[in-house]
């Protein structure tokens, strides 16, 4: 199995649309740096596999609630530095009408030894609540004086 930087991505991207949760945090080194800059609400670092596992664990009572998703537009960018990757891509998520919603995605990762050690993931907060049907939670989010 390639253990390239973009192999990697792909492998992780692909799981979470897919909903291979289960697999995912094996994707990481037991020690790592993952920061989600754009999280809205902000997010804490995840610093651990173990951590990882949590954030990706999903709770059987919402396994029903997770929209179908899938990874397109993706350009996978090399650095100077083999461990270090820079890859554009969306996941889009199909609407019944048959249109779909894109949430445009920019990763920053460094994998070593076929581990994501440090990664970046820049997901645009506004589309990724309307993907999910979910924008009243967003405005609760923002502006936490409004009522409800």
């Amino acid at each position: 199995m390639s253990t390239t930087p973009r192999d990697v991505f792909l492998r992780l991207v692909h799981g979470v649309a897919e909903g291979r949760s289960a697999e995912l945090p094996d994707l990481y080194a037991e020690v790592t740096d993952v920061r989600h800059p754009m999280a809205t609400p902000e997010a804490e670092p995840l610093t651990s596999r173990r951590e990882l596992r949590e954030h990706f664990a999903v709770p059987p009572k919402a396994r029903g609630s997770i929209p179908e998703r899938r990874v397109v537009d993706v350009v996978v960018h090399e650095t100077a530095d083999p461990e270090v990757i820079v890859a554009e891509f969306a996941y889009e998520f199909p609407k019944p009408d048959g249109s779909a919603t894109k949430v445009p995605c920019v990763f920053i990762m460094r994998v070593r030894n076929g581990e994501i050690v440090e990664s970046r993931d820049y997901i645009d907060p506004i589309r990724a609540h309307q993907a999910r049907d979910d924008i009243d939670s967003l405005v609760g989010i923002l502006r936490p004086d409004t009522p409800a």
